[in-house]
């Protein structure tokens, strides 16, 4: 089964030109309908008002920390299943281990490639 690349991706970074970078490579992956949120609260409105079948997070992005948005993410019945990938510029085992204690087996350290990203999204999405 291959993944419908017509899912909506929503990635929340507080760094405007890295939403741009994540947007492209995206779109070079053939994902063009992408959502952006540069802060946490933006991201929950986006998702209470649009569907979503990803969500691209960078764990550090604010004023919520990644833990907190995760769970509130995920206590929603209508989103608890959209996939997770986090991104973080910082990869030391305190974020690792705190990315993996809130439920999230795929993380990405910054800065990263389109082949990473492509490996990630096949481990949450299946192949495409």
């Amino acid at each position: 089964m291959s993944v419908n690349k017509e899912i909506s991706v929503l990635i929340v970074d507080d760094y405007q030109t890295m939403r741009g970078v994540i947007r492209n490579l995206l779109r070079q992956l053939g994902f063009y309908n992408t959502l952006e949120a540069g802060t946490t609260d933006d991201a929950i409105a986006c998702l209470k008002e649009k569907r979503c079948g990803l969500i691209i997070f960078d764990w550090l992005t604010g004023p919520m920390d990644g833990a907190a948005f995760v769970k509130q993410v995920q206590a929603d019945e209508k989103l608890k299943k959209v996939p997770f990938i986090v991104i973080c510029s910082e990869s030391n085992q305190e974020v690792t281990a705190a990315v993996r204690q809130a439920g999230i087996a795929d993380f990405i350290a910054k800065p990263f490639t389109e082949a990473m990203l492509k490996k990630k999204m096949t481990a949450v999405l299946g192949n495409f």
